[in-house]
């Protein structure tokens, strides 16, 4: 099939997906790289954008958290705040048929920008999900690396007023996501890496693709001979290199395309 560039407001949607489609069948090793756009299907706010959380309350720097006990404090009021709306999110049909392709193991490896875990839930491998920025629904101490759950730091904050030390070792307990100020989860930067330049098609999904490093691996994976396909609402600094780019929503599309991989179209 010919893998001409298309833009979504260059054919039909329902060719899109097929296209998409016929991209995913001819895959060896496809990695899919997600961003808040899948989440926000599932009523997670997108943290970045306009109206989002940052723009009603600043980010705590990493730096802030590790040197002040009230930004601690903070920190932890602010994640206890939010657990209603990470608990009853649940994964969206762009989760399931991503879930989909793993199962199948047309796609090997899921890097995500996202915290709220919704990959692992949908069923896909937590070995096979690369998670760049952590993820909020456990903490770890940032001296010793425990994982701790976040129930009874809950508890002994609301007791308290403050959050717990490491049981293990003292240290500072915070959630195990990535802040501002903090350093990239080396180890996850480097299976990143590794999966964008091994795979035959990069598939983007829901990412505006402007916050780096982790933007800089679709065109790591372009560069080594990838096919480039981004799904995204709105345009992408990228989208002048990618060979298909949809601008739609994520879960109808997908879905829609997964279900069209067998038949012949």
């Amino acid at each position: 099939m010919d893998f001409a560039r298309l833009r979504s407001d260059e054919v039909a949607p329902e060719k899109g997906a097929a296209r998409l489609a016929a991209m995913l069948r001819g895959a060896r090793d496809a990695v899919v790289f997600t961003g808040a756009g899948i989440s926000t299907e599932s009523g997670i706010p997108d943290f970045r954008s306009p109206g989002g959380i940052w723009t009603q309350m600043a980010p705590i720097d990493f730096r802030d958290f590790v040197s002040s006990p009230e930004m601690r404090k903070e920190a932890w009021r602010r994640r206890f705040a939010m657990e209603e709306m990470f608990a009853r999110a649940r994964p969206n049909p762009g989760h399931a048929a991503i879930a989909a392709l793993v199962a199948r193991g047309i796609v090997s490896h899921v890097i995500t920008q996202n915290i709220d875990n919704l990959h692992q839930v949908s069923g896909v491998p937590a070995d096979q999900v690369i998670e760049l920025h952590g993820n909020s629904r456990y903490a770890k101490c940032l001296d010793c690396g425990e994982r701790v759950e976040l129930e009874p730091i809950r508890l002994h904050f609301e007791a308290e007023g403050e959050p717990p030390d490491c049981a293990a070792c003292g240290g500072l307990l915070k959630t195990a996501t990535i802040s501002f100020g903090q350093a990239m989860p080396e180890a996850e930067m480097e299976r990143a890496e590794r999966a964008a330049r091994a795979c035959d098609f990069f598939l983007v999904l829901g990412s505006s693709l402007v916050v780096y490093p982790a933007a800089g691996f679709p065109p790591l994976a372009k560069r080594n001979g990838a096919r480039l396909a981004i799904v995204n609402r709105e345009p992408t600094d990228q989208d002048g290199i990618a060979d298909l780019v949809l601008h739609d929503e994520i879960g109808p599309v997908l879905s829609r395309a997964v279900g069209l991989m067998d038949s012949d179209f």
